[in-house]
């Protein structure tokens, strides 16, 4: 099927009659909908608002003023202010917002909170790490990460697991750390 020229005028002129695509789609004859709104869509017609005369639509850009008028009519009020500012979401913390590809990530946190008894024994165990690759690990190895996965020298722990965890008794004791005095004190 063809868009010839009467079949692109019948559908302009449905389409401005408020005709849907399924229904101009059935007039037309071979033809699906999903056609009929792609032709619509590149012939530029999409802005209709709502079904009904043609008319219509070419009498809306009159009516748009009338509604800037009342617009700004509330806008002065300044009850609505508070509402608009209380209505902004919170800001995002900075852990939380998300790295655009190939740009460096801050520097995490979580390395000042941990405590250095903890960091000593990790280290120490990394050392007696079995250093699996990731089609080594079982539900009863260490699953902690080591390394850069761009690189060669990543491997996973490989340690027994702390039962009903996913690390060894070291890396559990990095991963799952207590609740600190800030946080309990505001409960």
């Amino acid at each position: 099927m063809s868009w010839t020229d009467e079949r692109v005028e019948l559908l302009k002129k449905m389409w401005g009659e408020g005709q849907s695509a399924s229904q101009i789609a059935k007039e037309l004859g071979g033809v699906t909908r999903n056609a009929v709104i792609g032709k619509v869509h590149r012939l530029g017609l999409s802005n209709r608002t709502a079904p009904g005369a043609a008319a219509a639509g070419k009498a809306e850009p009159k009516p748009d003023p009338k509604p800037k008028p009342a617009a700004a009519a509330p806008s002065p009020a300044p009850a609505p202010e508070p509402k608009t500012e209380s209505a902004k979401p919170p800001p995002v913390p900075a852990r939380n917002k998300i790295i655009p590809a190939g740009q460096p990530l801050p520097p995490q946190p979580s390395a000042n909170e941990i405590s250095p008894e903890a960091l000593a024994k990790v280290n120490e165990v990394e050392k007696k790490a079995k250093k699996l690759s990731l089609m080594e690990l079982t539900e009863r190895t260490c699953k902690w990460p080591v390394g850069d996965p761009a690189t060669e020298d990543f491997w996973f722990c490989g340690l027994p697991v702390k039962a009903g965890k996913p690390y060894c008794e070291a890396h559990v004791g990095v991963a799952f750390q207590p609740l600190s005095a800030r946080r309990d004190r505001r409960r």
